[in-house]
């Protein structure tokens, strides 16, 4: 299972732990919601809890939970300016479809 990030999102991991002041990286998740079913969740990482993966890239780290690898397994994160609005984005080759307003997605069936 793995998970690249790329250096503008790594750059802001690190920006965002520092002006917090605390944090061991960027906790990234996927929450039930919206008209597909899923979305994206991000959160700090203080600690590893059990069950966590680490994933290391650019001096920046980003801690997934193993209940939501496989979902993310093979994603690259990205930290990328959309008109006005700065997001990460993912680039999810599990992801099958997305709703109209780009919020949530569905995965494609595991064998």
């Amino acid at each position: 299972m793995t998970i690249s990030v790329t250096e503008n999102a790594a750059k802001q991991i690190r920006k965002q732990i520092l002006k917090r002041g605390k944090g061991l990286g960027l906790r990234v998740g996927v929450k039930k919601v919206g008209c597909s079913g899923l979305a994206y969740t991000f959160d700090y990482a203080d600690q590893l809890q059990p069950g966590d993966h680490l994933f290391e890239a650019h001096e920046a780290k980003l801690v997934v939970d193993a209940e939501v690898l496989s979902i993310l397994d093979g994603s690259r994160l990205d930290f990328v300016k959309e008109g006005f609005k700065q997001v990460f984005k993912f680039d999810n080759p599990n992801v099958a479809s997305t709703c109209g307003c780009g919020e949530s997605f569905n995965v494609k069936p595991f064998a």
